[in-house]
């Protein structure tokens, strides 16, 4: 059961964030109501919220996900794969102390992003991507291994318009992934239920289980009717304003 979460609103200047995404430039209060109701909805799953203030010299700051790796057993403060993003971890840093007074920390080379990590039960699934290197991702199965958590690894890199791992998975508790369907064969993956992401609805992939609800972006709703029939109770949650920078559901919190 998660209890807290970390947010961080974004900042006027959000729409200087990196992105690939092609879909034009967020609106700044639009992505605040978004946001809003975001947070309400974890508050309903019966977190309570630490809000981190924006921060402008950072305009992906928002996405605190990729901060930080927190398990039951430890907390790791990430090295973000672009360079844009290093100075994000110095407040999550100060903020997750309170939580856990011997933080671990990814060092050069090795750069993590949050967002490739999935956590499954007591096992982690670790994505090598654009952000997240090779020599992160050891140094991270280092001390998950050390934590008394298994681990393995996910290479994204052929993968084509995938950013960070949980883009195209999610770990929703009952052995189950939501996955796509370029993904599904991966041998990491074998061991799973796959709940498949039909294409065109890719962007659903990033849902988050909470508690004793799943969190689902807005409109698609065939993949709301497969994931209610499974019993999950779903909140669904308008994220236009974040998927226009690459953003989704489970980037936008640091749950634990």
């Amino acid at each position: 059961m998660f209890t807290r979460a970390i947010v961080r609103p974004p900042s006027p200047n959000f729409a200087d964030g990196l992105t690939a995404s092609g879909l034009g430039a967020p609106d700044y209060l639009l992505a605040l109501r978004q946001h809003a109701a975001y947070c309400a909805a974890l508050a309903q799953c019966g977190l309570e919220l630490t809000e981190l203030p924006p921060d402008a010299r950072f305009p992906d700051a928002t996405f605190v996900e990729d901060t930080a790796v927190i398990t039951p057993r430890c907390a790791v403060i990430t090295r973000p794969g672009a360079a844009s993003r290093a100075g994000e971890t110095a407040a999550v840093r100060t903020a997750l102390a309170r939580f856990f007074p011997q933080l671990q920390a990814i060092e050069a080379p090795g750069t993590v992003d949050g967002g490739d990590i999935c956590e499954a039960e007591n096992h982690f699934l670790i994505g090598i991507s654009e952000r997240t290197n090779e020599a992160g991702a050891q140094q991270l199965a280092a001390i998950l291994t050390d934590a008394g958590h298994t681990a393995n690894f996910v290479d994204i890199r052929g993968v084509s318009g995938i950013l960070h791992l949980k883009s195209g998975l999610t770990y929703l508790g009952d052995n189950r992934l939501a996955v796509w369907d370029t993904l599904a064969q991966h041998t990491a993956l074998g061991g799973y239920e796959q709940i498949r992401v039909a294409t065109g609805d890719e962007y659903a992939a990033n849902c988050i289980r909470v508690n004793e609800y799943v969190l689902l972006a807005a409109g698609f709703p065939a993949f709301a009717i497969k994931l209610r029939g499974l019993g999950y109770r779903l909140i669904e949650l308008e994220m236009s304003e974040f998927q226009k920078m690459d953003g989704g559901l489970s980037c936008l919190s640091l749950r634990f």
